[in-house]
């Protein structure tokens, strides 16, 4: 309750002394009005004053004079003193209001700390990578006749654009529910691999430094993973079932399937953004 009332007080302090500032007419009466006030009390004070001299005689003469020049000085300076108490005593009360930590009771902020649980609902579901695959799948005899360059490929799941890479795991969790778990053979692709990789010909990219949705974090290439070893080439029946879902799955959430295009690349998938449309693939 007392702090509600100091909070009012200061509050109509500032909008007395904001009204004082800001229209003259008002300012001046208000002056008017204080120095009349003032007038009358110096009148009733040189009465008292007339009284308490004939009871004390000479010696009140001296506090009459006193008396009479604060009230003269009052009279001359009252605006600016006036004014220059509330530019004093609106900071302090404000201050004195608002510079502590004042919590109501019953709540106290250290109690509440983050849920990681709550904060992922909130956020929406967000999917997490499979764990890495041991280095060595991706070299294998049967892997390198159809992809000689694994080997150097990035398979960093955070190096892919955030929405992609969400896309990418709903597909991945799709297709292993349907029996075809898959392996990211290759995302992100730094622009001197993109070089390597153009300079082995067309049949394995037609695309130059920063003209590949790799670059950007934007593309995956994908396989399957089959009794402990990667399928990687559509000439397996099954192989070829899992990559026609895998590209309507893709289709279906607005990406763009390799397995579609004229120089055909199944496991490839990509998203389109603006600004690089022109980005010739793979």
């Amino acid at each position: 309750m007392l702090l509600v009332v100091a909070i009012t007080i200061g509050f109509a302090i500032a909008l007395i002394a904001l009204w004082l500032i800001l229209f003259p007419t008002s300012r001046d009466a208000v002056a008017s009005t204080m120095r009349h006030t003032l007038g009358q009390t110096g009148r009733i004070a040189k009465h008292v004053h007339l009284r308490t001299h004939l009871q004390l005689g000479q010696n009140a003469s001296s506090a009459r004079q006193a008396r009479t020049r604060v009230a003269l000085w009052f009279g001359t300076y009252q605006l600016p003193i006036v004014g220059g108490l509330i530019i004093v005593l609106l900071p302090v009360t404000v201050l004195l209001l608002f510079g502590h930590d004042r919590r109501l009771e019953g709540f106290n902020d250290t109690a509440h700390r983050e849920n990681a649980v709550v904060s992922s609902l909130l956020l929406g579901e967000q999917l997490v990578p499979p764990p890495p695959l041991p280095p060595e799948i991706f070299i294998t005899q049967e892997v390198t006749l159809v992809r000689p360059n694994l080997g150097g490929a990035d398979r960093d799941w955070n190096r892919l654009d955030m929405q992609f890479r969400q896309k990418l795991l709903q597909i991945f969790q799709t297709m292993a529910a349907m029996g075809y778990p898959m392996v990211l053979l290759e995302g992100y692709r730094s622009p001197e691999r993109q070089t390597f990789l153009q300079n082995q010909g067309s049949n394995v990219t037609n695309a130059g430094a920063f003209q590949s949705y790799h670059q950007f974090g934007l593309a995956a290439d994908c396989a399957f993973f089959r009794d402990g070893k990667l399928v990687i080439s559509e000439q397996d029946p099954w192989a070829l079932r899992a990559y026609q879902r895998y590209g309507e799955l893709a289709q279906a959430a607005g990406l763009s399937w390799g397995g579609k295009w004229t120089l055909r690349d199944f496991g490839h998938i990509e998203q389109h953004r603006q600004g690089l449309n022109n980005a010739p693939h793979r």
